[in-house]
């Protein structure tokens, strides 16, 4: 078996090139599942993991070193995100000891992922790559402007007499996913392209350019879905990137790892023209490791037979306590474990609750596609930190990404430490400040059903307190948010308001790219980690709280009638972030009068459309006859969390509308003289398709007031549109 060695990541011509006299042919094979690799074949063993983000456990070193006893000279290789949004036991060291524990483990080769690049491609090429013993891959990352290779595309290691060309490759979403000034000078293509013009160069029999036996390709990319009873076709239909790593890969390539979207799954993939192959991910922070088992023919030097499966992170045995290997990982995980211990034990302040991101329905935290209580009290404290007293001030909307909250806060005794803290918040952004129209910021909301092929087809923001928004998941794509409240009111298109958050969001991070049209962009110079830890000793004690900002209205009115019955569906009306309750009744009122008390069904409702929404009521309310003609606000109430819709709607065939006002009693102070006028007002700031479609139909709007001298416009967005 050969190493990698230390620093082989900038010399990107100098992977070592074997010799092989014939072409490798295609790898279709057959999975032998439970059954045994044919003895006249040569077995392989791989062994992978995919988004280990220094999560370095002694049950992890146990688990690894147990499957290398078992299976000698077997080949140790991840799929990216080694390090970057790590635990504060690695954070707080630089992820030095994270890259010490996969030395240890004899990790060979590994994909970049996109955290890899979180410091920058210099950081990544220089410190990091000095210290890893593995090769860091990347077929898919170009000088900018060029297709010349960033990094080295494969590495070969033997294994029983057979070489084993890995190739590597990286999400083509990278740009959207770290700083803009980190990977200015590179370009990011297409993984499955790129990794099949290196399998062509490692099968076309001329040892000038790198030959292999056998190529496995290592994807920091994958499926949007996994678990149990996820299929193949499910991951393909909710990807399309997913979907040219399966289908489009060379059949040149025995074996397909990949990584990213944190699932775990072990599926046949097609083989162009036939059989199978495998394509694996182990989950993410170390809680599986992957194990394939290739049957390699040396006669017609083809993998004919495969075996995988997942091996779940078990405790340390005597057998291990034993191991060499092991006992030196274990001294890397005290050791750092020591350090961090003695940095981050201060205690910062309390918490009553668990407050946590939200669950997946298999109890799998970091569902990106949930609202949380814990991205929205971030969120929140953007705000209320920016608008102390000798800080710049005038935000209105706190606004956090769900991939930039790595941990939880569990009320495990009441006491929130350093290292909690900073283990929720591990990349040290700037907190930084814009101004965007309401039209811009209802694009943000729009924007988070992600492009179509994105590793998540929707990534839920997390809001400060003072916003909400209803919204058809059903709706058309860049209609879906139907009204949106700000501090009340409802979200004004041509109003310019002010939005804080981190700076790798507001810079057009995880494809927010509405972002990007605002203004004024100040950085406040302030370190999200230390802005979060100053505001938790501020806000102490800490309490969770269980209101959803966001709610799922179909059929939604905008106009009633008085006297007449309206029907219409609420869902998505409960968090599921640790100890959120689940809501039993919705109460609705028009204005002060209630209109009747409504039962709310537990479950999730079935994506697509997305996102997934947990508890929804069904509701038909009589607006009262004698209603005034009008604006009036629909609120409904859900118990026991306290989740609050707000409706606006225009109430018709009502009783008789307010007096005006009398002309000697003005109300406007700077216009004495003058009397209110009457009726239904210019909703320039309802949310809809003519209010908030873009910037430039507010000012339309605006100016088809004008020409109509007064007419009145409702531009609140309709369902049935």
């Amino acid at each position: 078996m050969r190493r990698a060695m230390p620093g082989r990541i900038a010399a990107v011509g100098g992977v070592l090139a074997l010799a092989m006299a014939t072409t490798t042919p295609a790898q279709a094979a057959t999975n032998v599942g439970g059954g045994s690799i044919d003895p006249s074949l040569t077995k392989l063993t791989l062994l992978n993991i995919n988004d280990y983000h220094g999560h370095f456990t002694k049950d992890f070193a146990c688990t690894v070193t147990t499957a290398q006893r078992e299976n000698p000279g077997a080949t140790f290789v991840a799929a990216g995100d080694n390090i970057g949004g790590t635990p504060f036991e690695s954070a707080s060291q630089n992820d030095e000891p994270a890259i010490d524990f996969l030395n240890s483990l004899d990790l060979q080769a590994s994909s970049v992922g996109n955290h890899e690049f979180d410091k920058g491609f210099s950081d990544l090429t220089g410190r990091v790559a000095d210290r890893a013993s593995w090769t860091y891959l990347g077929a898919n990352v170009y000088r900018k402007g060029t297709q010349t290779p960033a990094l080295p595309e494969y590495t070969i290691v033997e294994q029983n007499g057979v070489k084993i060309g890995v190739v590597g490759a990286v999400t083509k979403d990278v740009p959207s996913l770290v700083a803009a000034d980190g990977i200015s000078g590179l370009d990011f293509g297409d993984p499955s392209t790129a990794v099949n013009r290196v399998a062509d160069q490692l099968t076309d029999g001329n040892a000038g350019n790198g030959e292999a036996d056998v190529v496995v390709a290592a994807y920091h990319e994958g499926s949007p879905v996994g678990g149990e009873g996820a299929t193949l076709q499910e991951g393909v239909a909710g990807s399309d990137e997913f979907g040219k790593i399966v289908n489009n890969t060379s059949p040149k390539v025995a074996a397909i790892i990949t990584g990213h979207t944190h699932m775990d799954y072990t599926w046949d993939g097609p083989v162009p023209g036939d059989g199978t192959r495998p394509v694996i991910q182990t989950g993410y922070y170390a809680n599986n490791l992957g194990e394939l088992t290739l049957g390699y023919d040396p006669e017609t030097k083809k993998v004919t037979q495969y075996q995988m499966g997942l091996r779940p992170v078990t405790e340390p045995t005597a057998a291990c306590e034993a191991d060499p290997r092991y006992r030196a990982s274990a001294q890397i995980v005290d050791s750092a474990n020591k350090k961090a211990a003695e940095i981050g034990a201060r205690q910062i302040g309390e918490q009553t609750g668990d407050i946590t991101t939200a669950f997946s329905p298999d109890g799998q935290r970091d569902d990106r596609m949930r609202e949380s209580t814990l991205s929205n009290m971030i969120a929140q404290s953007y705000l209320e930190s920016i608008n102390k007293p000798g800080r710049p001030g005038g935000v209105d909307i706190g606004v956090m990404n769900p991939g930039g909250v790595r941990s939880d806060l569990i009320n495990d005794d009441g006491k929130i430490t350093y290292a909690d803290a900073a283990s929720i918040m591990p990349f040290n952004n700037t907190v930084v400040t814009k101004e965007l129209t309401g039209a811009q910021f209802l694009k943000v909301l729009e924007q988070q059903w992600q492009p179509a092929g994105s590793s998540r087809p929707f990534l839920k923001l997390g809001l400060s307190e003072n916003v909400t928004y209803t919204y058809d998941p059903t709706a058309a794509e860049g209609s879906r948010v139907t009204t949106v409240m700000v501090d009340g009111e409802e979200l004004d298109p041509a109003k310019t308001y002010t939005v804080a958050s981190n700076s790798f969001l507001l810079g057009g991070g995880d494809n927010f790219t509405a972002f990007g049209e605002g203004t004024n962009t100040r950085d406040s110079g302030l370190i999200d980690q230390s802005l979060f830890v100053e505001w938790i000793r501020e806000n102490s004690p800490l309490s969770p709280s269980f209101k959803k900002g966001a709610v799922a209205v179909q059929d939604q009115p905008t106009q009633v009638a008085a006297g007449e019955e309206v029907s219409f569906t609420v869902s998505g009306t409960d968090l599921t972030s640790v100890g959120s309750p689940t809501n039993t009744t919705l109460t609705a009122k028009l204005g002060d009068a209630s209109l009747g008390e409504f039962p709310i069904t537990a479950g999730k409702s079935t994506a697509p459309p997305y996102p997934t929404r947990d508890g929804s009521a069904d509701v038909t309310v009589t607006i009262p006859a004698g209603t005034p003609s009008g604006p009036a606000m629909l609120t409904l109430t859900a118990a026991p969390s306290g989740t609050t819709v707000q409706i606006p709607v225009e109430v018709t065939g009502g009783g008789a509308e307010p007096t005006p006002t009398d002309p000697g009693e003005p109300t406007d102070p700077g216009q004495p003289g003058e009397p209110t006028v009457t009726g239904p007002p210019v909703e320039t700031g309802r949310t809809g398709a003519a209010g908030l479609g873009n910037a430039g139909t507010a000012g339309a709007g605006a100016a088809l007031v004008s020409l109509l001298g007064g007419a009145y416009l409702v531009l609140r967005r309709r369902i049935t549109e």
